[in-house]
């Protein structure tokens, strides 16, 4: 907090110096003590209030040369201006407010120059000119600075924000990789001791074995069987339910292939395919259902006949696994998900799964897309996502839209001020032949026919040789057209009708010399 004070300190130092210097070496018109002290005081409050209030601390900076200098523009209170627009650019969080400031410095401005008494197109351009290239102009370089710091911050986070999202997605890979080795292992060694529990029971059934072989075989079934149960518990610690489907590897093996093995292994099973079926994920998903199905055929109905056929229709290919009704009791009816999962993943790729009793057995029917893959999240890789495209071309675009704007508003102004400038001074030029033609005591309507359109608004009364005659309406013309430089002037003075006094003004730094006229 002592930081802050000592920089609000500092900076009202550093801009009270040409307040207080500007009049002591003539830069300005000169000002009482109590405008000066004023001013301070205004300087100070702006100082100490611009990280709260930025836009009264602008109002406060601009009052000053408001009240003291012609149209704003002041060499004592520009430099506090300009500042103090800059800072409301800076800490200003929205343009609303600092756009109804600059309107109310401009409408007070207007205000104060409607009742000057001088020309007030000029005036009112210079007022717009000030405004614009002293506070405009430095609130814009503000608003720049401040949206490229937000800018880099939101960049900053958004960088942030990704590596947190990549550690997600590197851990969620792990999530799914364990579930996928999860998965093979349920199936592919659910699916052998499946296979070893059916040639147990056909051991169990050879009518040659001894007896004590045939309880060994029978022990051996039924410990296959009880292998199977504890295997899925096993898994079911390494695998989340609640996590997305790990993805479909491939099995190293076609249907055809895992059907003539559980064939050998004693399991009565038949395959019927019609249509070549290609590799790709269809295959592997084919693979997944007939290995789960022949896997609860072996379980649940031993000794029953199975049935595998596969129909490829494009764009679909439907695998259907049939069993019989079982000849000898079966493990009965556990928790296994093998199906429930299969279901899942057919879903969401846009097929369908259908497991339930048929006649007397069980029928699996699964229809295949053949555009199946891995949904989005499930097995492809996440990217990182990128910065939001254009986001700061955007900015950038509107930045330079608007300094392109103000410099256009200032070009238009300037122009128009030189325009008008060089409009008044070479429509008020009285040609000096026409002056010296001139008698006092000539009607006025004689000597209007040779004045030009224009008298001059803001006369340098203060050289002329001579005052003006009381009560007379005195008219001031250049003698001269040309622009930017001194140049002499004719003061004409009519009363009653009649010129009673021609006067010749000289320009700054000649000597003064009267017309060729006098008083009447």
């Amino acid at each position: 907090m002592r930081t802050r004070r000592h920089v609000d300190a500092l900076l009202w130092l550093a801009l009270a110096v040409p307040a207080a210097t500007a009049d002591a070496i003539g830069l300005n018109e000169p000002r009482t003590a109590w405008q000066q002290l004023g001013g301070l005081a205004a300087l100070a409050a702006a100082a100490a209030v611009w990280r709260r209030r930025p836009t009264l601390a602008f109002l406060l900076a601009a009052a000053p040369g408001e009240a003291t200098a012609p149209s704003l523009f002041t060499v004592s209170y520009g430099m506090a201006l300009a500042a103090f627009a800059y800072l409301l650019g800076r800490h200003g969080p929205r343009a609303r407010p600092a756009l109804l400031a600059f309107a109310a410095v401009a409408a007070a401005g207007t205000a104060k120059v409607a009742v000057r008494d001088v020309d007030p197109v000029v005036e009112w351009l210079v007022l717009m000119a000030t405004l614009l290239f002293g506070a405009v102009f430095p609130w814009l370089a503000g608003r720049y600075w401040r949206q490229s710091r937000a800018l880099t911050a939101s960049a900053l986070a958004r960088a942030d924000q990704l590596e947190r999202e990549q550690r997600i997605v590197a851990d969620r890979a792990r999530l799914r990789e364990r579930a996928r080795i999860a998965q093979d292992m349920h199936d592919s060694l659910g699916h052998e001791l499946s296979l070893i529990a059916v040639r147990a029971g056909a051991l169990q059934l050879a009518a040659d074995l001894p007896e004590h072989h045939r309880a060994a075989a029978s022990d051996l079934r039924a410990a296959a069987a009880d292998a199977t149960d504890r295997l899925r518990e096993i898994i079911g610690v390494l695998r989340d339910e609640g996590d997305e489907p790990a993805p479909l590897a491939p099995p190293g093996e076609t249907v055809e292939q895992l059907v003539a093995r559980a064939a050998e292994s004693g399991l009565t099973v038949r395959y019927d395919a019609d249509g070549a079926q290609e590799p790709g994920p269809t295959e592997r998903l084919a693979y997944r259902v007939v290995q789960e199905a022949l896997t609860n055929a072996a379980k649940y109905a031993p000794g029953a006949p199975v049935t595998v056929a596969a129909t490829r229709a494009d764009p679909r290919t439907t695998i259907t696994v049939t069993n019989g009704p079982p000849r000898e009791p079966g493990s009965p009816p556990g928790g296994g998900s093998g199906l429930a999962d299969l279901h899942t993943r057919l879903a969401a790729l846009g097929g369908d799964l259908d497991a339930g009793p048929h006649g007397e057995g069980f029928r699996v029917r699964a229809v295949i897309p053949a555009d199946a893959s891995v949904p989005p999240g499930t097995g492809v890789p996440v990217d990182a996502v990128p910065l939001p495209s254009g986001t700061l071309a955007h900015a950038r675009r509107r930045t330079v839209l608007a300094f392109g704007a103000a410099a256009a508003t200032g070009a238009v102004l300037i122009a128009g001020t030189f325009g008008w400038y060089a409009y008044t001074k070479t429509h008020s030029v009285l040609k000096p032949a026409d002056f010296a033609a001139l008698r006092v005591g000539a009607e006025q309507a004689d000597v209007a026919a040779v004045l030009p359109e224009r008298g001059v608004d803001d006369p340098p009364a203060d050289r002329a040789p001579s005052p003006p005659p009381p009560g007379a309406d005195c008219r001031y013309y250049r003698a001269s057209g040309q622009l930017f430089t001194s140049s002499a002037h004719f003061r004409l003075c009519f009363e009653n009708g009649k010129l009673v006094d021609k006067t010749v003004i000289p320009k700054a730094g000649s000597a003064a010399e009267s017309g060729d006229g006098g008083r009447r």
